[in-house]
């Protein structure tokens, strides 16, 4: 799918790959999303589903803590409090151990709390809003929501699909 350049195909896109996304996480079995068995998101570490599901969650929250924070004119520290861009490895150690003790069914459900507010965010946004003007140093409001949704659950999906392939679910 091509990089969104506007409101309409910006939800779109997240709404395209985010049920992909969905029907992947569907089969897994309950048993394997606690496995540390995927590769991590930062060099040379191990992740499980759980894991995969909360780095997605905490940066919908995270894109949904900026932009409150950018409508009530308060500072943001991007990408987050305490972590600089060169530090993601670290920010998604962070989101791992966040949501850590929520099961995964659970987790499945505040993902998708998560993207529904983010859909209702984009739904209340113009495209001028999101595509018109710079919202973070070059970088649009559209293209930041899109960095941080569409794109990771294009990537995850891929990742879950060759981990399935491994453990030979179908």
């Amino acid at each position: 799918m091509a990089v969104p350049i506007n409101k309409e195909e910006l939800q779109k896109a997240i709404e395209t790959n985010y049920n992909k996304l969905k029907n992947e996480l569907s089969i897994i079995p309950i048993e394997l999303t606690s496995i540390k068995d995927l590769e991590g998101h930062a060099k040379d570490t191990t992740m499980s589903i759980n894991n995969l599901v909360s780095y997605l969650i905490g940066w919908g929250e995270l894109v949904l803590k900026w932009n409150r924070k950018k409508d009530n004119n308060e500072p943001v520290d991007f990408p987050e409090t305490g972590y600089k861009w060169n530090e993601l490895g670290k920010l998604a150690q962070k989101f791992y151990k966040d949501y850590e003790d929520i099961d995964f069914n659970t987790l499945c459900s505040k993902l998708d709390e998560t993207v529904s507010e983010i859909l209702n965010l984009i739904g209340q946004k113009s495209n001028t809003e999101l595509y018109e003007v710079s919202w973070y140093e070059k970088w649009t409001l559209g293209r930041m929501i899109q960095f941080n949704t569409s794109s990771p659950y294009t990537n995850a999906r891929g990742r879950i699909r060759k981990w399935k392939k491994e453990h030979n679910i179908k």
